[in-house]
């Protein structure tokens, strides 16, 4: 395998073992994986660098997944329409129409499906 046939993936999670879960996980699906772990490193790593998909959580540190996706989503280029799927422990909490409002492409609860996670990705970037 190159590098051109990686998935670049960026997943903004606060909890380190959700982050090394997903990791290993999408590691098997070929992707490249970037973490952080609170909102304004999102934007940060969003500008810097390109991505084939963002697994956003919800309740990030110093700026909410719902906000980071919002802002990506203000941008006017080709950039602000990566996919990003959102991911949420408190998702009872919110109607579901707030993660679609926000932006987001697919919204999953936890504790995460690993099955159904795989499949989104496989939807989001086109690796179907």
């Amino acid at each position: 395998m190159t590098e051109v046939d990686h998935k670049k993936v960026l997943v903004a999670e606060d909890s380190s073992v959700i982050q090394n879960l997903l990791k290993k996980i999408l590691l098997f699906e070929n992707c490249k994986i970037t973490s952080v772990k609170d909102g304004k490193k999102v934007l940060d790593k969003f500008e810097s660098e390109d991505f084939d998909l963002i697994i956003m959580d919800i309740n990030l540190p110093l700026l909410d997944g719902l906000a980071a996706t919002k802002t990506i989503r203000s941008g006017k280029t080709k950039k602000s329409k990566t996919p990003i799927i959102g991911i949420s422990g408190n998702a009872k909490n919110l109607p579901v129409s707030s993660f679609f409002e926000a932006g987001m492409n697919d919204y999953m609860q936890k504790p995460l499906d690993y099955d159904k996670l795989i499949e989104l990705v496989k939807k989001h970037t086109g690796s179907i």
